[in-house]
């Protein structure tokens, strides 16, 4: 899984950041503690007892890393013996991560030095580093874990590294302050988001050119692609829209849909600047940082359903595995609200650390983890807990975990050992 970095919203919001308090709710939770005298005491204190957790595979790991941007380092977290595993030294502020679906390694951008750092999943280490440009922002894999794409910030450009011979093939030009670079699930179309040209270029991932732009989307941001890689949907930071692109499509019957073109603007709150999709990829969930709502888009029609105010200040979020729940972190809240997606209500708020940003999900969807930016920990929420009499309860911190200095993205993956 792949989230999004806060260094370039956190310099978007100075005011906001000014009147955080390094203090607040992190000096409240209650952390596990293993207790020890003569023998192992369960993990009882502070009410984070191991009930109705699931159980693993004996061989299977699951790991979470972090990337600490004031620390030039990755904190790995263990989230089946929930403890963490160990730090990776890596470049010059490492801010974008990405895991590769098909092969055990981590990607990591950092974006002070120029590089991107190739860790062995398994072993936790740096196997490799690859020079890209200036100020790399962001970085995607294909599904087939042959490629992988960084936005380089600084360069206006976007690096194609084969992660197979760990080298940069190709540099692509496009517009100004590139932030995000996806890549479709069919590995055809690549997206990019261009901050300082207000703008999205489209890439030809087969040729490595650029196919289409389109200009008017202010501070383009974050990036989704439909699974069925037909539509890309991005957040016009800078104002109160979601530009929608029409992608190409060489083999579609009707003419229009050959040529990449451009769909709709849809109104949404003031300041979107992250986009949510539910795995089937029916909605999109859009985090309106300055309206403090989401706004519900239907994909197929590319209509907005409407908004529901979800805390102070949204700004990241995840679907669980099952479409059901919105997970969204409440940056000047520092809590993460949880709205059910059927009955289209809020169900829970769950106190986290200092400015909770990016958000991730175990495999399994039991785990919900959200970095705390500017109290350098990470709050693990169990997604499903119970009440005595076994009622169930959407949301509920489990503990916290340190990270480095200023984290700012994750990424997870499970491994199993021996293969």
């Amino acid at each position: 899984m792949h989230a999004g970095t806060l260094k370039d919203r956190d310099a978007r919001f100075p005011r906001i950041l000014k009147r955080m308090s390094v203090g607040g709710p992190k000096t409240q939770m209650k952390k596990c503690v293993l207790i020890t005298a003569a023998v192992v005491l369960p993990l009882v204190a502070g009410g984070c007892r191991r009930v109705k957790f699931p159980h693993y595979a004996t061989n299977f790991r699951e790991y979470a890393w972090i990337t600490n941007g004031g620390s030039n380092s990755v904190t790995v977290l263990d989230l089946v013996n929930m403890q963490q595993a160990g730090t990776i030294a890596v470049g010059v502020n490492p801010t974008a991560i990405a895991v590769n679906p098909r092969r055990d390694e981590v990607y990591v951008a950092n974006t002070g030095s120029g590089t991107v750092s190739i860790v062995d999943a398994k072993k936790n280490q740096v196997a490799a580093t690859v020079g890209v440009h200036r100020d790399p922002s962001w970085i995607d894999v294909d599904s087939e874990g042959a490629r992988a794409y960084v936005a380089n910030a600084g360069s206006n450009n976007v690096s194609v590294l084969d992660l197979k011979k760990r080298r940069e093939i190709a540099a692509i030009g496009v517009g100004e302050l590139p932030v995000e670079a996806r890549i479709a699930p069919d590995g055809d179309t690549l997206v990019v988001s261009n901050k300082g040209s207000n703008s999205v270029s489209v890439i030809d991932a087969r040729s490595l050119a650029v196919r289409a732009s389109f200009d008017g989307c202010p501070e383009a941001s974050d990036t989704v692609i439909l699974p069925d890689s037909s539509r890309a949907f991005v957040a016009c930071t800078g104002g109160h829209q979601v530009m929608v692109i029409g992608l190409a499509r060489a083999h579609s019957v009707l003419p229009g849909d050959q040529a990449d073109h451009l769909l709709a603007f849809l109104d949404v709150g003031q300041t979107p600047v992250h986009l949510a999709m539910k795995p089937d990829g029916g909605e999109i969930f859009v985090s309106n940082f300055g309206g403090n709502s989401v706004s519900e888009i239907a994909t197929g029609s590319a209509e907005v359903g409407g908004a529901t105010l979800i805390g102070d200040h949204p700004l990241g979020g995840v679907v669980s595995p099952d479409n059901a729940t919105l997970w969204v972190s409440d940056y000047v809240a520092n809590a993460v609200a949880a709205y059910s997606i059927d009955d289209g209500k809020l169900v829970n708020m769950v106190r986290v650390g200092v400015g909770p940003g990016p958000l991730a999900l175990s495999r399994d969807g039991f785990l919900l983890l959200a970095v705390d930016g500017l109290s350098g920990d990470v709050s693990v929420v169990r997604t499903i807990s119970y009440k005595p009499k076994g009622e169930p309860v959407t949301g509920s911190l489990f503990t916290v975990m340190s990270a480095g200095k200023h984290p700012n993205a994750i990424a997870v993956k499970g491994l199993v050992a021996g293969e």
